[in-house]
Order: structure tokens, then C-alpha cells, then sequence
């Protein structure tokens, strides 16, 4: 399966953050934590190599609990601190102030030594799309700052928040980069959500993800949708289809609408907790080396 999206604005977007990075101490930038690897911009790496770093991995209640611990000391191990984080709750909100405090530790010490007191701490937020910034600064503030959705796209524009006295936020756009030159980061990108549903083929999609659940978490899917999946993967997408009654004229199974609610069961976490990539497995695909 082929899946490459990289709308203009991301293009603008991605100027406008080159010129940006030069006002801020830090990058934070946002992962799902079901996929920490595939959900890295290799492009906002490149942008903050000079700046000081901390990972949100975001959603991380939909992923395994075990497999966020792991992330994390995968991160450190690459000497960029990493925060789980589940932002429509807050949970996890605390240790992501103190996380930001402890990034720019040495910022804020050069800036005491040259008689520079009470200069906010300037990060910029950044991420790709539908990773959830924009609910995670909202959380982080404590109040509605800036644009949500549960579609890729909505933030169009940076925009400057005053977090309190200390901290001062950026909110950037989403951008992907021009071309995933492993096609496993779009097809895992897709999962998430993070690419437009309407430029895929859902069924197609639908069938690797069931592919995947049945590789890595077996009996999740009869778990959920009460069906007993003997047969192939498409079989298993008709059985989907029979168990959310998605029926077409003449009693044909509506596989289509099937894909459709797999999907959303898998992003939403209907499905129950999955972690798609394992810290073992990234050297295999796209690495961000911080």
C-alpha cells in the first residue's frame, strides 16, 4: 500500500518553523506513542538539533503501559528526555512541567550568570498532524488556548502562548515531510490517523491492520468484534462487517464501512491498548537520532 500526503500548507508551515526556531530554548515535540518512530518528522529534527529537546509521547493511554516505559529509555538512551502523556486526561501532566524546567536548566543558569532574571523559557511545539498539540497545550495551560480537532489539519498558523510567567508556547501546524521513504512509516502514520482518510483506500488499510493485530495481539479482534477469525484477512473484514451489521442491498457485507469502523475502533482505543512499534524494531525503520 502506497501513502504519501503533503498538502501545500505544510510546505508555508514548514518555512514559517525555520524562521521560528530561531526565537525559542526548546522543542517539544509531540509522538503517538503507538508509533514513536513512524510519528517522528525527521525535517523538525533536523530544525531543533541546536535546541534543547524533551518527546511528548502522546496517547499514551492507547498504547501498551509496558511499551511506553520502554520508549522512554529508548529516548534517554539517545539523550533526548521523553514524557508519556495522555492530554484529554492530563495524566502525566506534572512530570512534563518539571520535564520542561529540567530541559533548560543550563539555559536558564547561563541566563542568571549574565544577570538575565525572570526571562520565560520559549519552547515551540511541534509534531505531525492529528498527534494532539493542540489539546496538549490546552491541558498544559489549564485553559482553552488553542485549536482542536480530531482531524488532521486544524492548526494552520503558529501562534504564541503565554503558559505563565515562566514558560512561553509556540503552536505550530502539523507537517509531514515530502516523501516516506519507508512505506511502513505512511501505512503506520494511516493507522493513527495522521493522513486523510479520503485520499486512502480504507479496505486496503483496514487489512493490514487486521493483518497486524493478529500478528502482534492476537484474540483482540474476537474480543472485540465476537467472532471467531479462521480465515484470511478479508474474511476477517466480512466477519467485522456481519458483526456491525454493515449490510449492502441484497444482504452483501459493506466491507467498506467495515474498514471504516476498524479503523476508528483502532484510534480511539476501542480495540484496547496497542503499541504498533517496539524500541527493538526501530533501528529497522525510520530512526530519529535527536
Amino acid at each position: 500500500m502506497n501513502v504519501q500526503w503533503y498538502p501545500g500548507h505544510m510546505t508555508k508551515a514548514k518555512r514559517a518553523m525555520q524562521e521560528d526556531i530561531k526565537l525559542v530554548d526548546l522543542v517539544i515535540e509531540l509522538v503517538d506513542a503507538r508509533v514513536p518512530i513512524s510519528s517522528r518528522n525527521p525535517d523538525i529534527d533536523q530544525l531543533g538539533r541546536q535546541k534543547a529537546r524533551l518527546i511528548i509521547l502522546n496517547k499514551a493511554d492507547l498504547a501498551d503501559r509496558e511499551k511506553n516505559e520502554a520508549w522512554k529509555s529508548y529516548f534517554a538512551s539517545k539523550m533526548i528526555p521523553a514524557v508519556c502523556l495522555d492530554s484529554r486526561s492530563g495524566a502525566g501532566i506534572k512530570a512534563v512541567h518539571g520535564a520542561i524546567q529540567e530541559a533548560c536548566r543550563e539555559k536558564m543558569e547561563r541566563d542568571r550568570k549574565r544577570g538575565i532574571l525572570h526571562r520565560p523559557v520559549r519552547a515551540m511545539v511541534v509534531g505531525i498532524p492529528n498527534v494532539g498539540k493542540s489539546t496538549f497545550i490546552n491541558t498544559l495551560a489549564g485553559k482553552a488556548c488553542a485549536r482542536t480537532g480530531n482531524k488532521p489539519g486544524v492548526t494552520r498558523g503558529n501562534q504564541w502562548i503565554r503558559l505563565n510567567k515562566n514558560v512561553e508556547l509556540l503552536d505550530t501546524p502539523g507537517i509531514l515531510w515530502p516523501k516516506f521513504e519507508d512505506q511502513q512509516v505512511g501505512l503506520h502514520l494511516a493507522f493513527i490517523g495522521a493522513i486523510k482518510d479520503d485520499i486512502l483506500n480504507m479496505e486496503e488499510l483496514a487489512l493490514k491492520l487486521i493483518g497486524m493485530l493478529r500478528k502482534e495481539y492476537p484474540g483482540l479482534l474476537e474480543q472485540r468484534y465476537q467472532e471467531e477469525f479462521l480465515g484470511d484477512d478479508y474474511d476477517c473484514l466480512r466477519l467485522i462487517a456481519k458483526s456491525r451489521s454493515c449490510l449492502l442491498k441484497g444482504g452483501e457485507y459493506n466491507t467498506e464501512k467495515a474498514a471504516s469502523l476498524l479503523a476508528d475502533d483502532f484510534r480511539s482505543g476501542r480495540l484496547g491498548t496497542v503499541t504498533v512499534e517496539s524500541p527493538q524494531t526501530a533501528a529497522k525503520g525510520k530512526e530519529g537520532e535527536g
